[in-house]
């Protein structure tokens, strides 16, 4: 067995890489997807820690545990209930003493480097045709050309709006498949008016949004994977900072104060009116319908696309297997059997993400028919592309001491555009040397 942990030792110098979301069974085989028996003999335990938190994805998650039991008698499924605080640690700590659990709930941006040394299985051979994941998705839990995870549930960037201050400011509203960059832009404008704004972006945290949202432009940030990877910098990477550092000081759209604020303090603006619209994660959508103030009409507006399209670079919440497990096979069973349309549209709707899979997607559409913002937050997970950061050994250490302070400073307008490429260069180049 090759030497385990180099990977994961380096990441831990960089801290806790940021969170963020079918068909047959094994090797083809009808019954788990049918929720058939998966083995004969002893009864066996798969332990499944879980990081579900929220209390109608707790329930979700634990009604699919206990249909798959019902059905297999012979490998049952035990939660392991766990926090996403400190779990990167933990399972660093499981690992290395041989106690990680047999099936593993985390995201693609935090499993890979325990792929890269060795302690997740191949899950390659047990993943059915049916399990219609878009090739974007299914690459950020690639490694190695080993499929190291099931993705199951995503987050996009979305634009919420303000329907009544947009009416007010005589605009169209947007309509299409998607919207692009410039009428975003355009909208913010025409919307800010009487000491009121068209635009807040909680960017205190700017560099996530940055690097997901890149793609759109044609930014990729980087080039390779693990220890030789490289960092570029050109217009597609800076396109973004650059038209918000627009919009800000030249357009003056953007109430100032959002952008040193996270999003969901910049939500009490836009319950407030102050602002008409708001580029947030797309599970706000659930805490919008439950916090907004009576009688607020709220909508959701087109992905956003850029001249290279509308991906979004997708960082989805996965499951693995251990590679220790002595029933690496059955867990995959069930990873089958969790990954069903039903099983995904029902978890997602519970937990406000979008289902990694196309036909789960279809579904909780469906499931979702009456409700319009919803179907165009789920039409933006068509979109998703691959997120080459994912595979970058100093990426995490590059974000926190690097990335975000430069993005900072660059919206402060501490520096230009070209002092900020500088920054962002040099800091990687110091890391990496």
């Amino acid at each position: 067995m090759k030497m385990r942990g180099a990977s994961i030792a380096a990441s831990l110098t960089a801290g806790v890489l940021f969170l963020s979301a079918c068909g047959g069974g094994a090797g083809g085989s009808d019954e788990a997807t049918d929720g058939g028996p998966a083995g004969e003999g002893t009864p066996i335990t798969l332990e499944f820690q879980s990081l579900s938190d929220q209390p109608a994805a707790i329930e979700a998650t634990e009604s699919i545990v206990a249909a798959w039991n019902k059905a297999n008698p012979d490998v049952q499924v035990e939660i392991v209930p766990a926090g996403w605080d400190g779990i990167y640690d933990k399972l660093i700590t499981q690992f290395n003493g041989g106690a990680a659990p047999d099936i593993i709930h985390y995201e693609a941006a935090s499993i890979v480097p325990f792929a890269v040394d060795g302690y997740l299985a191949d899950l390659s051979e047990y993943l059915p045709k049916e399990f219609d994941v878009p090739e974007g998705i299914l690459k950020a839990v690639t490694v190695n050309d080993e499929v190291i995870a099931y993705p199951t549930e995503l987050q996009s960037y979305m634009v919420f709006a303000n329907k009544a201050m947009l009416d007010a400011a005589g605009v169209e509203i947007p309509s299409g498949e998607t919207m692009t960059w410039d009428e975003l832009r355009g909208l913010a404008k025409a919307s800010t008016l009487d000491g009121k704004f068209g635009l807040g972006w909680g960017l205190k945290s700017p560099t996530a949004a940055f690097m997901t949202m890149g793609p759109t432009f044609g930014g990729t940030y980087f080039g390779g994977t693990g220890a030789d990877a490289e960092l570029t910098i050109g217009d597609g990477e800076l396109a973004i900072p650059q038209l918000v550092n627009a919009m800000n000081t030249e357009d003056k759209s953007i109430l100032p104060v959002t952008l040193t604020q996270s999003g969901s303090e910049t939500l009490a603006s836009f319950y407030a009116g102050e602002i008409a619209m708001t580029i947030q994660g797309s599970f706000q959508a659930a805490n919008i319908a439950k916090d907004a103030p009576e009688g607020f009409e709220w909508v959701v507006l087109p992905p956003l696309e850029g001249p290279e399209g509308a991906g979004q670079a997708a960082n989805p919440q996965t499951l693995s297997v251990n590679i220790d497990s002595e029933h690496v096979e059955q867990a995959a069973e069930f990873l089958n059997f969790f990954t069903q349309p039903e099983n995904l549209a029902a978890l997602n709707e519970a937990d406000a993400l979008i289902p990694a899979s196309t036909s789960a997607q279809e579904l909780m559409a469906k499931n979702l028919g009456d409700d319009p913002n919803w179907q165009t937050v789920l039409s933006s997970g068509q979109h998703m592309t691959d997120a080459p950061y994912l595979f970058v050994d100093a990426y995490a250490q590059w974000k926190d001491t690097v990335a975000t302070p430069a993005f900072q400073r660059f919206l402060a307008g501490e520096i230009d555009s070209d002092g900020l490429a500088k920054e962002l260069q040099a800091g990687w180049d110091e890391i990496t040397a």
